[in-house]
């Protein structure tokens, strides 16, 4: 599994607890109001909206809380966020892509180079590891959507690129031109998809011994809990040993 994935894992059974369900969804709160903010705030019109509407039901969200966080886009108190990348190599030449909506650009990009230097990584310059990843949409259905082969006819009809399955999960991988049209024709036939969204997909992952995996899963948690962070992703493997070991 990748880094990524298996981190969210992990935070899963983790999360749970009130005060890391209240910080998620402030987070979705924060897409939301954006998104709504740069385009259309209808979730029918804008596929951004809609993305994030769909992350935050899943996660079970109130309604109240998402129609809010709409409405507040179009608010005169609505505060201004700016969409920021940073890349960075983590222990074990691991590199990291961390997406985050912030209104305060010196303080987010400080707390990131602390979590770095931290961990025993550095902070990198824009584009110095996005070359090893893909910007692609990922579409995520529960395994009880259909079967592999009726979830792969319906990918390929609807012109997606792959389908990654999982223990839990289908991935639809689709190009990023592709993925509002694409999201339309699956849930034609499968229904509402768990998540949608365009994603930083690792070209190649690197397998980490468990001392440098233990420090990457946990610069990797700093900078989930971080309130301007919106995504991590990272292109490495560790071992279930030490998922195991975390999930403790």
């Amino acid at each position: 599994m990748a880094g990524h994935s298996q981190f969210k894992n992990i935070m899963h059974k983790k999360g749970k607890q009130d005060a890391v369900r209240s910080k998620l969804f402030s987070k979705l709160a924060r897409e939301i109001t954006v998104a709504a903010k740069l385009g259309l705030p209808d979730p029918a019109m804008n596929a951004r909206l809609r993305s994030a509407v769909i992350a935050a039901r899943q996660e079970n969200m109130p309604k109240d809380n998402i129609d809010r966080a709409i409405k507040k886009a179009s608010g005169a108190d609505s505060e201004n966020y700016d969409e920021v990348r940073y890349e960075g190599y983590a222990p074990g030449g691991v590199a990291v892509i961390i997406e985050a909506l912030t209104d305060n650009r010196n303080r987010t990009a400080g707390e990131v180079r602390s979590y770095f230097t931290k961990s025993g990584g550095a902070l990198a310059e824009s584009g110095a590891v996005a070359f090893m990843f893909d910007r692609v949409g990922r579409i995520e259905y529960g395994r009880d959507a259909g079967s592999e082969d009726a979830v792969m006819e319906a990918a390929i009809e609807a012109g997606a690129d792959d389908v990654v399955t999982g223990e839990e999960s289908y991935e639809v991988l689709t190009s990023l031109e592709a993925l509002r049209d694409v999201e339309k024709a699956l849930e034609a036939k499968l229904g509402a998809p768990r998540r949608s969204a365009l994603v930083w997909r690792p070209q190649n992952s690197i397998a980490v011994d468990d001392e440098a995996g233990e420090k990457i899963l946990k610069l990797v948690g700093a900078l989930e809990d971080n309130d301007d962070v919106q995504n991590v992703y990272a292109n490495f493997e560790v071992s279930d040993a030490l998922v195991a070991k975390m999930n403790a």
